[in-house]
């Protein structure tokens, strides 16, 4: 019998308890959660980087709509529970729904302590917890005026950082001598603090907050000495309580957190705790680590699973301000009984403290060069006696046994028991022995198969060196690989900070991101134009002279130093009209050469680049627009003649490749995009080979992608179905957006994909149908702004899909 299961609160820990429960027995419950949030599962600990401006709140989305949909969950979106009646077994919200339980979580979560001085409650004083409160920070960052940060922990730093980013001029108040004193000894808290305060942050060590004044709303900080700091926005990031009253007011065993035993179990035997609300072993949490492991122990106990029990351990601290680089662990206090061995090295900003009692490390803290921090976390958790490595202990583990340093010899090292993802508990083993069993390639399939490196990215690092030391010369560590000579950053890198900064010009991006040279190279200038189109599509002006030479005359150069032009045939339709111009085209200029091309258009080659501009001046006055055939962007929709003409056709595919063909034309991309629609299981269009495929079918169209037909030889892969050419059009959409959005200058699709997963594009894009409609309208937002050829250019007010000829003195410019 399917019993019932309902869960109060939808983040993080319940959402991974829910994997591994789900994985173990799908069928045994009947799954019912309310969230208080309006919203579906996120990942709480990106918030940081979505306040920066290096995410976007759909990039860090756990579990979209359709993973619920598919699992037959009911999520009840903006429901609070306000009572839980023990002796019914049922729980009642807001919104007066009533559920019935066989078994009950509560995962309530925290809520953020505010300090109860004067001006707490005044509009423009924020808390730091969840998404609401980061819009709100980003609606009052738009100011670009003052903010206070109370608060110098990790949530504060993050939020001052992100503040920062977002123009605000921000006053860091912290009422320690020195920052994160919880977590950092006094040395790294003053190397935190230096580095905090260069990148703009006024910092304010032994702030004891007097109250906030301002009239109507929030207009500064008043400090216990009497200095008063101007702000329009005040954010507390003091701490943290486990949120206990839904418990406490059911009678529930309450201490500091809702009490359980270590399988999560609380004081009633058909209730749960998980999360930042339990308190076990006299333990409450508020890193993901621990959260995380309580998710497998509850999954286990509600599965009748393994005998699983939570055990305390030490949970490494790291901070999520990008280029400042922090870890520490464990007791770091003074004390008779301890040593500690210390590295400073002042030129480079590191600094590096091991603690030890009896032999054994029992502290780290290191900043600057964080390296090896899984490596003394192995040896304090296995309590390894130090003794005989004592004398080079502080320098890293390559550097053991007089061996130079060697990473890679370094993470050969590590024992397969060794932690390597604090975040999801992922030792070396489990890494090295999927990409072993399931023939992984890269730190994409990594994550999706291991779940290492998919939350906070800290042990990314780690990860890569596990890759290469796994697959050795084969693994294509692309990722980390300089765009080019001209700087040391990677494509994924660039991208992020050009968003993260606002940059919207490539000068400013070579400033402010420090390239090596005045100007680029023909490596980063095409990449870099394309990423400013791509994320300032209604902001950023076109750089003609940052694209190859195809793309700025509009035809692709042959080896005799002529061009080939192509016209584009919508979905390779075409007409007796439209052929007489192309033959009076080909008469007048002289053209020697008229092919057919493989995507059911006309190449006429041979052509003097000095002719260039005639050429399209006549068929732009036939109508004609480019087919791109040079475009990084879409070059071809390839069709069957489907249910007009072809007795096996189920849809009208032509009508549907010209819609795709039309609507989408003119879009950049990374690289070149080619689709192709068939109109029936035979696939005469040749879909299943394509960037973008759709088969249409009796039942609707199957859509396929990351297929590739040239240097490589790849079959496609099965997206999935849509019911009407609607749904496949906005799908075949999205699609393209995401990888606009996310693939490097010059990766195809399919390289994209086997890079990202199949498994996560289908998440974002068909299980999720609100990221879905997200990136659909992103394309639709880009397409108003498109800078199509030269020669041509959609007509204000009218359908999108007439077309008006240019001056030809304009396309003569451009293609000089």
């Amino acid at each position: 019998m399917t019993e019932k299961l309902v869960i109060i609160g939808n983040g993080m820990a319940p959402g991974r308890m829910l994997e591994h429960l789900l994985e173990a027995t799908p069928d045994r419950y009947r799954i019912t959660i309310f969230n208080a949030e309006p919203r579906v599962n996120y990942d709480r600990i990106m918030l940081s980087p979505v306040l920066s401006g290096e995410k976007d709140y759909e990039e860090i989305v756990i579990h979209g709509d359709g993973w619920y949909i598919k699992h037959g969950i009911t999520l009840y979106k903006g429901h609070r529970i306000v009572a839980i009646d023990r002796e019914a077994k049922t729980v009642t919200s807001d919104h007066g729904v009533t559920e019935s339980y066989d078994r009950l979580v509560i995962a309530t979560g925290s809520v953020p302590f505010i300090i109860p001085v004067p001006g707490k409650d005044l509009p423009g004083v924020l808390s730091y917890r969840d998404l609401d409160d980061v819009n709100a920070m980003l609606l009052a960052a738009q100011s670009r005026a003052r903010a206070v940060v109370i608060g110098g922990g990790l949530l504060g730093l993050e939020a001052a950082a992100g503040l920062k980013e977002r123009g605000m001029d921000v006053t860091l108040l912290h009422v320690m001598p020195t920052l994160m004193e919880r977590q950092l000894d006094p040395a790294a808290g003053y190397l935190l603090q230096k580095a905090v305060e260069a990148r703009g942050i006024k910092v304010i060590t032994k702030a004891n907050t007097k109250q906030i004044v301002g009239n109507g709303r929030v207009e500064g900080v008043e400090l216990a000495d009497g200095e008063v700091i101007p702000a329009t926005l005040v954010v507390m990031a003091v701490g943290i309580r486990p949120n206990v009253t839904l418990a406490s007011e059911a009678g529930l065993e309450v201490n500091r957190g809702i009490v359980t035993d270590d399988r999560m179990q609380t004081s009633d035997p058909a209730i749960f705790a998980l999360g930042e609300c339990a308190e076990v072993g006299g333990h409450v949490y508020g890193l993901v680590a621990p959260l995380y492991e309580m998710a497998r122990v509850m999954a286990a106990k509600l599965s009748d699973g393994e005998d699983r029990r939570f055990a305390h351990a030490d949970t490494p601290t790291k901070l999520k301000v990008t280029g400042i680089d922090l870890y520490s662990i464990g007791d770091f206090a003074d004390g008779e009984d301890r040593e500690e061995i210390i590295l400073r090295d002042a030129s480079s900003g590191i600094y590096k403290r091991v603690i030890l009692q009896d032999n054994r490390i029992i502290g780290t803290v290191l900043f600057g060069e964080t390296g090896d921090g899984a490596w003394f976390n192995d040896l304090k958790k296995k309590q390894t006696d130090i003794s005989e490595i004592r004398d080079t202990l502080i320098f890293g583990q390559a550097f053991q046994g007089g061996q130079s340093a060697d990473p890679l010899a370094a993470v050969a090292a590590l024992a397969g028991d060794a932690e390597i993802c604090g975040c999801n508990g992922v030792c070396k083993g489990k890494i090295t022995g999927a990409i072993t069993a399931k023939g992984l390639t890269g730190l994409d399939d990594v994550r999706a198969h291991t779940k290492a490196s998919a939350s906070c990215g800290s042990c990314t690092g780690l990860v890569e060196q596990l890759l290469k030391l796994t697959l050795g010369d084969s693994y294509n560590a692309a990722a980390v690989q300089p765009m080019c000579a001209c700087t040391a950053l990677g494509h994924d890198d660039v991208r992020r900070l050009i968003k993260a900064k606002g940059l919207k010009t490539i000068p400013a991006v070579m400033q402010e991101l420090e390239w090596k040279t005045s100007c680029g190279c023909a490596k980063c200038r095409p990449a870099l134009n394309y990423y400013l189109i791509a994320d300032w599509p209604d902001e950023y002006a076109d750089d003609y002279q940052s694209r190859f030479i195809n793309e700025r005359v509009h035809a692709n150069i042959q080896k005799d130093g002529t061009y080939s032009v192509v016209p584009r045939m919508w979905g390779g339709m075409t007409s007796s009209k439209e052929l007489r111009a192309i033959a009076d085209v080909v008469d007048k200029f002289g053209i020697p050469a008229v092919k057919v091309t493989g995507g059911q258009r006309i190449d006429m080659l041979g052509i003097r680049k000095e002719d260039l501009p005639a050429v399209w001046a006549d068929l732009g006055q036939a109508g004609f627009v480019s087919g791109q055939a040079y475009a990084k962007g879409l070059r071809t929709v390839k069709t069957c003649v489907g249910t007009d003409w072809c007795r096996f056709g189920t849809q009208d595919s032509t009508g549907l490749g010209i819609r795709i063909e039309k609507f989408m034309w003119g879009s950049w991309t990374p690289a070149k995009v080619k689709m192709a629609v068939s109109g029936c299981p035979r696939n005469c269009a040749e879909a299943t080979c394509k960037d973008v495929g759709v088969v249409c079918v009796d039942s609707g169209y199957e859509i396929h992608f990351a297929g590739a037909a040239g240097l490589d030889i790849k079959g496609t892969e099965v997206l999935g179905m849509a019911k009407s050419e609607d749904e496949a059009l906005e799908i075949i959409v999205a699609l393209t957006q995401m990888y606009r959005e996310q693939a490097r200058y010059l990766e195809r699709i399919y390289k994209w994909a086997k890079r990202i997963g199949t498994a996560e594009i289908k998440r974002q894009v068909l299980d999720d149908a609100g990221r879905r409609k997200a990136y659909y309208d992103r394309f639709v937002f880009s397409q108003k702004f498109a800078q199509v050829d030269p020669w041509s250019e959609r007509v204000s007010g009218k359908d999108k899909h007439e077309f008006q000829p240019m001056a030809v003195a304009q396309f003569a410019e451009a293609a000089e």
